[in-house]
């Protein structure tokens, strides 16, 4: 079964982030820069889910700031408002509603089988229900849409395949009404590990840039990025395939600066300084054109109000769709029986 698109012959792909704050290194490079590229390919959906920020905790003074950071940074990248659908989780209510009732046929096993409930659970003395249920309300949030796709990476594959089980198990209960929503991997990124060379990139971590920051944040940040171990001295030779700056180099420098840096590591012609900071010079220059914009919507915050209200209205639209058949088949429709 496909999505019920009427307006586009276009798939369409549905995907959400967090907000804690602007957009940074890690989000770009797995998710933003591909959502952008999407945009003409796709009916896309993308969302900015503070329902799932709740589930972890967090200072609920900062979570309205963070949604605004975020959809500057959304805009910033180039997610366009006319080529896509952009808004708040909360604003559209049956996110939570379907999400409530994917309860009736979600197997809780399966539920505990989640790696990232086994890794999230770790970090509570008393384990909160929704991060339990955290892959139901990602399922609702998909299923609501009917999406055909989403873009995801390794980490997601588990969650989405359950997205896929609940599909076909409300499917086999209730009557067909939801597509298998495929995965779309891009497959030469793999995982974006963080300046650390540890851990996989993020806010909370400290091991990541703010794409919106000043040049010399940039810096600040990535000159603080781990290297080779075994370079200990300037006069060593260099292993670029084991460096983790040099990684990162495969995004932001050209394929012969990046074959010059190679070599000139590996006989110690240049060391890691120098080769952090021409990361961080091409970092600074990719992203100068997202903070132009940046700028122009903090200075004009009633048009991302704007942006995200009609963005809403549009998802709300779909939802309430999808939320009718849902209840007809479900038999919660109870007035049609009095008529």
């Amino acid at each position: 079964m496909t999505s019920s698109n009427s307006a586009s012959t276009k798939r369409r792909v549905f995907s959400g982030m967090q907000p804690s704050g602007e957009a940074h290194l890690g989000n770009y490079l797995g998710a933003l820069r591909r959502w952008v590229d999407m945009q003409d390919e796709y009916d896309c959906v993308w969302c900015i889910v503070d329902d799932h920020a709740i589930t972890g905790g967090g200072d609920p003074a900062e979570l309205a700031s963070n949604v605004i950071d975020l959809a500057v940074s959304f805009l910033a990248v180039g997610l366009d408002p006319e080529r896509s659908i952009i808004f708040v989780q909360s604003d559209v209510h049956e996110h939570t509603e379907l999400a409530w009732l994917f309860n009736a046929v979600t197997p809780v096993g399966e539920l505990e089988r989640m790696t990232q409930f086994k890794d999230k659970s770790q970090r509570f003395e008393s384990i909160p229900a929704g991060i339990l249920n955290y892959p139901i309300l990602q399922a609702a949030d998909v299923l609501l849409y009917k999406a055909d796709a989403v873009p995801v990476g390794e980490d997601q594959r588990q969650h989405l395949e359950l997205t896929r089980e609940i599909a076909r198990k409300f499917n086999a209960a209730y009557g067909e009404t939801f597509p298998e929503t495929e995965a779309i991997i891009e497959k030469d990124v793999g995982r974006i590990m963080g300046l650390d060379g540890e851990a996989k990139m993020s806010k909370s971590l400290g091991n990541t840039v703010a794409i919106l920051s000043e040049p010399e944040q940039v810096w600040d940040r990535v000159r603080t990025a781990v290297t080779d171990p075994q370079r200990v001295r300037r006069t060593d030779p260099g292993r670029p395939e084991v460096c983790n700056v040099f990684s990162l180099h495969g995004f932001f420098t050209d394929a012969d600066a990046r074959a010059d840096i190679d070599a000139k590591c590996r006989s110690a012609e240049i060391g890691c300084v120098d080769c952090k900071r021409i990361l961080s010079d091409n970092i600074v220059t990719a992203f100068e054109p997202f903070r132009e914009r940046a700028a122009h919507f903090r200075a004009n915050p009633a048009a991302v109000r704007r942006i995200l209200d009609d963005g809403a209205e549009k998802a709300r639209s779909i939802a309430k769709t999808t939320m009718a058949e849902v209840r007809q088949k479900m038999g919660m429709d109870w007035r049609s029986s009095i008529d």
